[in-house]
């Protein structure tokens, strides 16, 4: 199988890694050429356009920044439709629009293609590793005809149902996932202007029924004082506003959502929305005069269970 792969950010150049990594035929592409060198020196080939790696491939992904980009790459008179032929398969990695995926993979079914999305769930470092969580929306065939892709970038891979039910756990994924930090911000600044030792904080949270996902990764980045998860304030707000788009057109009346989308976009506008999420925290440091930081937590995350082939899962 021949596959491309555009766009090569945070995600995507892991993403891509792992193809690379494991012996598939790799052609790439991103805005940035310098992002697609460490390929093109091990193997890959560049494309000039989107047109022009449709038109070498089987299996076409896109990992980008916002469903605008997206569509630019889809749409453009040098875009993915003006190359992709009877039988391609395009692969929406990025987190987008339930309906905008939608949208586009009608495009590409109209042109004899098969679309569908597949986000990645579980952090940058897990992506790394190849032991990232992936989420695919589309049939049943086109699922099994990717599966050799899909099961080299990551490790558990579950098939949602038809195109566009990814996108939508997605984003549900992703608030849960934001919820659970400013949760966290509140409980970390709370213990350490209560008086507790943050490593013992830390140390009770993880051992308790609070425990998550969340606070074991990015509790220690900003602990250490990084607030490098590799994930950005920007990147936050569009995932929110895209839950609660779903949230309104599915007729539910959020509570909680809009006021985090509230917080980050603050956030954002106090910090820059370049600035790392977990730096959400720095709200409520500045409001009580304290740092939160403790000794002995890494400044990354570092994914250490080793690389296995990726499997199907299931409800």
């Amino acid at each position: 199988m021949k596959i491309g792969f555009i766009g090569l950010g945070n995600v995507g150049a892991k993403l891509a890694g792992s193809l690379s990594r494991n012996g598939f035929d790799l052609t790439v592409r991103d805005l940035d050429r310098g992002l697609a060198q460490p390929f093109l020196d091990g193997g890959a080939a560049w494309a000039d356009t989107p047109a022009a790696m449709a038109e070498a491939v089987d299996l076409i992904i896109t990992c980008l920044p916002s469903p605008a980009a997206s569509a630019l790459v889809m749409e453009a008179d040098d875009g993915i439709l003006a190359g992709l032929s009877a039988g391609m398969i395009w692969a929406e990695m990025s987190t987008t629009d339930e309906a905008e995926v939608k949208r586009l993979g009608a495009s590409v079914l109209a042109r004899g293609g098969a679309p569908m999305d597949c986000p990645v769930s579980g952090g940058c470092h897990r992506a790394a590793t190849g032991n990232i969580s992936i989420f695919a929306g589309c049939k049943r065939e086109t699922f099994e005809h990717a599966f050799p892709a899909l099961s080299a970038m990551g490790r558990r891979i579950l098939h949602c149902g038809p195109l566009g039910s990814a996108s939508i756990l997605k984003v549900v994924t992703n608030y849960l996932a934001t919820a659970n930090l400013v949760s966290l911000c509140e409980a970390l600044v709370t213990a350490k202007a209560a008086g507790m030792d943050l490593n013992t904080a830390y140390e009770a949270i993880r051992m308790s029924s609070g425990n998550s996902f969340v606070h074991e990764t990015e509790s220690q980045v900003i602990l250490n004082g990084s607030r490098d998860i590799n994930f950005t304030m920007d990147l936050v707000v569009k995932d929110m506003s895209l839950f609660q788009a779903v949230a309104e057109r599915a007729g539910v009346a959020l509570e909680i959502a809009p006021l985090l989308l509230r917080i980050f976009k603050d956030a954002a506008e106090r910090y820059g929305g370049r600035e790392w999420s977990p730096n959400v925290i720095k709200r409520l440091e500045d409001a009580c005069g304290i740092e939160i930081l403790a000794p002995g937590f890494p400044a990354e995350m570092t994914d250490h269970e080793p690389e296995e082939p990726g499997h199907e899962v299931g409800p």
